[in-house]
């Protein structure tokens, strides 16, 4: 499912315009966003929790050529499942 059949889904739940679904939605994402940027941990009771993790910085190898690379400190988005969500799955 990608970003605009999920509109189309709530859309038809809600009997509500497709550009109220996509105003919803995108609050929705850009909520996460915001709160991740200022490092806060975004939980969904039963679904699960978005956090930012932290990457050092260390030195690496470029696989093609053997020459060493020094691979910057990094924060990417990280996504746990919560309990309800892997039941869901796996039943």
């Amino acid at each position: 499912m990608n970003k605009s059949e999920l509109i189309k889904v709530l859309a038809d739940e809600l009997n509500i315009h497709p550009s109220e679904a996509k105003d919803i939605v995108s609050v929705f994402f850009d909520s996460i966003k915001e709160a991740m940027l200022k490092g806060e941990r975004i939980e969904i009771r039963g679904f699960g929790s978005f956090q930012m993790k932290h990457y050092e910085g260390y030195e690496g190898r470029n696989p093609r050529t053997g020459e060493k690379v020094q691979v910057a400190p990094k924060r990417l988005p990280f996504f746990r499942p919560g309990k309800d969500l892997k039941e869901h799955v796996n039943s």
